[in-house]
């Protein structure tokens, strides 16, 4: 028999579980977005639009925490040691999860250690010069590299990354000897860059500079030529061993519930059509490109396998 008491009880029970369950609904508290790079770069300035639109969209407090160095690879650690709850997620490129992990040690197993949420764009990131640089094309700048031996000076926004394991192959390939620089991001290499420091640089983060004539674009380090630069060829046009699509997307810790994925990947969606994302993708030089929670992971996890079988082949070592 059920007394009124109980039943009391009971209804206490009751909405104390639903108030617990809304508590917990996601999202309902502040989400943090960590970058492997320096603040100014493009991917810095990617994930200061989405915590706009996380704040916009989800009504809760969103921010970027700026975690530069060792390729991406120290902020891919945080992740993946924070709580698996959606709260805490990080920037994902192709360095620290595709090519860091063969050549450094790294904390994390890219295929175990993560949710890969959605990929929302894939940018250039070209191989250019100073305007005033006496390099016209990059065959004038491949023949003066060639014959002088050790005085190249060059750099990439990421070390580690695609397009630094991809123009390393590429000198190689071609007889060509320098001293690479590493920096902490784009932004920090282009001052390098246009300070003289080094005469090469491979970033995405060239568009202004581009636009106002003071860097000269010389090759594509992806796989497809660059919208509004038609005469810049690519690393596999020029035949040279590999050319790398850069990715950008959102990555949590591995354990994530369902409803936290569900309502990532329904975020990384409505990206697409954002007002202002259009625009974004113009500055930064990049395409829009949605892939959900589990296109997303296949990507990832065969790019870091593929790259796992190409580094040896290349002759490149675990640092």
């Amino acid at each position: 028999m059920i007394t009124r008491r109980s039943a009391l009880a009971g209804m206490a029970m009751a909405a104390a579980s639903r108030g617990a369950l809304a508590q917990d609904a996601f999202p309902s508290k502040q989400v943090v977005i960590v970058v492997g790079f320096a603040a100014g770069g493009g991917g810095d300035i990617s994930a200061r639009f989405i915590a706009d639109y996380i704040r916009e969209k989800w009504k809760v407090a969103a921010v970027v925490d700026n975690k530069p160095g060792a390729g991406a690879t120290i902020a891919m650690a945080q992740v993946a040691r924070s709580k698996p709850d959606g709260y805490t997620v990080g920037l994902a490129t192709s360095s620290p999860f595709t090519v860091a992990p063969h050549l450094q040690p790294v904390p994390y197993e890219t295929d175990k250690d993560f949710t890969f949420l959605f990929q929302y764009l894939v940018s250039a990131q070209p191989l250019f010069v100073r305007a005033d640089s006496p390099h016209r094309s990059v065959q004038e700048f491949v023949a003066w590299a060639k014959a002088n031996p050790g005085k190249l000076n060059w750099s990439t926004a990421s070390t580690n990354g695609g397009p630094h394991i991809a123009t390393e192959a590429a000198f190689r390939h071609l007889g060509i000897t320098g001293q690479y620089v590493p920096y902490k991001g784009g932004a920090d290499a282009i001052l390098g860059l246009l300070s003289g420091h080094i005469d090469a640089l491979v970033a995405a983060e060239f568009p202004p500079y581009a636009a106002s004539g003071k860097i000269r674009l010389l090759a594509e380090s992806g796989t497809d030529r660059i919208a509004g630069y038609p005469d810049v060829p690519t690393y596999k046009e020029l035949g040279w061993p590999v050319s790398v699509p850069i990715f950008y997307g959102i990555a949590g810790p591995a354990g994530m519930p369902a409803g936290a994925i569900a309502a990532w990947e329904t975020l990384g969606k409505d990206l697409m059509t954002a007002p202002g994302y259009a625009d974004l993708m113009g500055k930064l030089v990049s395409s829009a490109s949605y892939k959900n929670s589990k296109d997303f992971t296949n990507a990832v996890v065969s790019s870091y396998r593929e790259m796992g079988a190409l580094v040896p082949k290349l002759g490149l070592k675990q640092n």
